[in-house]
């Protein structure tokens, strides 16, 4: 029963963690759509704030033990090559 109980949480805490990565992802197409990116600085701010407060909801996740830390590198990994994408689309256009 234990085991389940920790596999849960774990599955919980992955869910979480994709969900808020998906809304950043949300937030970055947007941008995309928009190629907005180089005359917003607010955007860029309220990004680099919701990047550093996922990873430290990795961070947190990865100490308790309840994701491994190569899952959330590879979670943040994938939100950062968006913004590249972005990033050059906004220099190309």
């Amino acid at each position: 029963m234990a085991s389940e109980m920790i596999i849960n949480h774990q599955e919980k805490a992955h869910a979480i963690l994709k969900a808020d990565a998906d809304k950043i992802l949300k937030l970055i197409k947007v941008q995309m759509d928009n190629l907005t990116m180089p005359q917003c600085p607010l955007y860029e701010e309220v990004l680099d704030t919701q990047m550093f407060g996922l990873s430290r909801e990795i961070d947190f996740a990865v100490r308790l033990g309840l994701i491994e830390e190569i899952d959330g590198k590879n979670l943040l990994g994938e939100l950062e090559r968006e913004l590249s994408a972005l990033h050059e689309a906004s220099v190309r256009k």
